[in-house]
């Protein structure tokens, strides 16, 4: 079923298991039997977990602390498997031998200091560099080495905006791993980038000196006698980022990061081909720009040539669309650089409606990973900017056509389970080999393995604006207002159909000057009218042939082509239901562009949108461990009752 290298294809597992026609590990659903059969699935979830606790926990009430020999299991299993899935969070399935170490404060923690050299052109403290960290060990017999896993960000111990001290567990993320990861024999760090916390020099918001103090931190980490030389990087949002910084080195003791809603480069968080986010022009000094500054006599070491720059850049950036300012972006890209020089493996895990940190993030990444000899998995949910294992947060923060559709399916109580075996094998070399594939959820909730995403081989359909999709709209113009523009829909769709991946949206139009902007809305509409979000897509038309180059024309004598690309999706949409394609100026959180101009669609062959699409027959579906915590329990009641 491996390969020499240990990877597990998907396309391998149906030989495996000797079947004549793809595996069909819960049977993906239509829309309407989706309510019935997740109640159904529940009870029985339920019913099997009240005996299976019985025969294992002393009793039902002590579900959160799970004790004895579990077999671990795969994905495709785990649905059958006494996973605690009444609490807030996930569980591993049994804890490990270890307590956690004592020290002299009450946290258990040991606080210290790694020095290292800066640059002299970095300003403020440089040379000496000086990163703090705190780290907690387990209780392991003299002589024994233990992997480290640490989270590194700007939340630890920032008197400005009030975060938690470094000495104490800061997220909720680095509770769970000394709670539940630690006691299997591993420690565990917090690390404040530089300018952050106790950490000296400036805020450079993900810039050289942050990147040559998380590579100093890496090797410390990696280097002392109760290590076993193997460092792990986990964490969300910006702390999902710094891993990628610190893959960029190929430190030797990085072996393996887990990047939940991370950046692979800083301007990709908050420009899409051309067009800005409103955060864009004030990330550095406005949002982080306060981090380290206390009023105390440290904060002459903030005194760097990146508190002019960000603000520079990041308005060079709205005007033009681009670098303006030195190498700013390009000194905060890191996918490249990590590709060129990473050793290790990866576990990518993201938000399919992440309003914060887009998917795109991880779509295509995830392919390029791959492509580059990686070993790479992903784990891409309808959640948006959360941990695969919140059920209360999934609940609050999905909505119609954001997430709230594929609800409570999304929340992964398998997922502690699944980062420890991950890291017992790239940390420890301990057990199989986990399977590089990607475990994908469409937005109505059904879960599928894909080798690549988006999957390799698919079907394209394609609609030409003005033919296959009618204007209903009556315009073919995009006014600057951000609320004028043409509406095309399709006729009802014959059959179901499944997207997948990047749509695509290549419009013929002309502008009336070198500028304006278009945002693509796509929905799903069913017989009444009633629309639900299913992607979008913005661009500005300097960009218009996608990347980073600029392009010039003749306004109003020439056609232009714009080559857009949605946020990635997964989504299905019924028979009898219509996609309907909204085009404004702007939308969502993205500005007015700079560069404004009337833009008139034209109408024909040119102008078409793409839509890859699965046969859910060929694909390899399964069930994770059903929900029962009292808000899922509450969701689906009211959705079994309304339906």
């Amino acid at each position: 079923m491996a390969g020499d290298d240990g990877e597990i294809l998907v396309a391998e597992i149906a030989d495996e298991w000797k079947t004549e026609e793809p595996i069909r590990i819960g049977t993906p659903l239509q829309p309407k039997q989706t309510a019935f059969a997740i109640a159904a699935l529940v009870v029985a979830a339920m019913f099997i977990a009240l005996v299976m606790q019985n025969l294992v926990f002393d009793s039902v009430e002590e579900t959160q602390e799970p004790q004895g020999g579990y077999e671990r299991v795969p994905v495709w299993e785990r649905a059958n498997w006494p996973y605690v899935t009444n609490g807030p969070h996930g569980f591993v399935m049994e804890y490990g031998p270890y307590s956690l170490a004592a020290t002299d404060n009450e946290w258990n923690s040991t606080h210290h200091f790694v020095e290292f050299t800066l640059p002299l052109a970095e300003g403020g403290s440089a040379p000496n560099g000086l990163v703090s960290l705190a780290y907690w060990l387990p209780d392991v017999p003299e002589g024994v080495q233990v992997p480290m896993i640490a989270e590194f960000g700007p939340y630890f111990d920032e008197q400005s905006v009030s975060t938690p001290s470094i000495e104490v567990p800061g997220t909720w993320l680095g509770q769970m791993i000394i709670d539940q990861i630690l006691p299997h024999g591993y420690g565990f760090a917090q690390v404040s980038v530089m300018g952050t916390g106790r950490s000296n020099h400036c805020m450079d918001l993900m810039g050289n000196a942050e990147q040559l103090g998380v590579d100093a931190a890496v090797t410390w980490l990696g280097s002392q006698n109760w290590s076993n030389g193997k460092v792990a990087m986990i964490g969300k949002s910006y702390d999902g980022s710094t891993p990628w910084q610190a893959a960029m080195f190929g430190n030797e003791h990085l072996a393996t990061i887990v990047p939940i809603s991370g950046l692979i480069g800083l301007m990709e968080l908050m420009w899409k081909n051309g067009s800005n986010e409103a955060r864009a022009p004030f990330m550095h000094n406005v949002v982080y720009g306060s981090y380290g500054l206390d009023g105390d006599t440290g904060d002459i070491g903030n005194a760097c040539p990146d508190y002019a720059l960000g603000p520079a850049a990041g308005t060079g950036a709205y005007v033009w669309g681009g670098e303006a300012v030195g190498n700013y972006w390009e000194e905060r890209y890191f996918l490249q650089r990590v590709l060129d020089n990473y050793n290790g493996s990866v576990y990518l895990i993201q938000g399919m409606h992440d309003w914060n940190v887009d998917p795109h993030m991880a779509v295509p990444t995830i392919n390029i990973l791959k492509q580059h000899g990686i070993d790479a998995k992903g784990l891409f949910g309808q959640w948006d900017h959360d941990y695969p294992d919140r059920p209360d947060y999934h609940f609050d923060r999905s909505g119609e056509g954001r997430g709230r559709e594929a609800y409570p399916q999304m929340t992964r109580f398998d997922w502690m389970q699944d980062l420890l075996e991950w890291f017992d094998y790239y940390l420890k070399g301990i057990g199989d080999k986990p399977g590089q594939w990607i475990e994908i959820q469409s937005n109505y909730g059904e879960w599928r393995l894909e080798d690549h995403y988006p999957p390799q081989g698919m079907e394209t359909l394609a609609f030409d604006l003005g033919g296959g999709m009618s204007n209903i709209g009556g315009t073919t113009t995009i006014l600057p207002d951000a609320s004028t523009g043409p509406v095309y829909e399709t006729a009802p769709l014959e059959e179901g159909i499944w997207i997948a991946g990047l749509p695509r949206l290549h419009v013929d139009v002309r502008t009336s000057t070198i500028g304006g902007q278009i945002y693509a809305l796509m929905e799903d509409c069913d017989e009444s009218g009633q629309c639900i979000h299913l992607g979008h897509a913005i661009m500005d038309l300097r960009y218009h042939e996608g990347g980073t180059e600029e392009q010039i024309w003749l306004p109003l004598l020439e056609t232009i082509n714009a080559k857009m690309e949605f946020f990635t999706l997964d989504a299905y949409v019924d028979a009898n239901h219509t996609i309907r394609l909204s085009l404004f100026s702007t939308g969502e959180d993205y500005l007015p562009a700079s560069t404004s101009s009337v833009v008139t669609v034209q109408e024909g062959t040119g102008s078409t949108l793409q839509l890859d699409i699965i046969d859910p027959a060929d694909k390899l579906w399964f069930d994770p461990p059903a929900c029962t915590h009292s808000v899922c329990l509450d969701w689906l009641n009211q959705t079994t009752d309304a339906t």
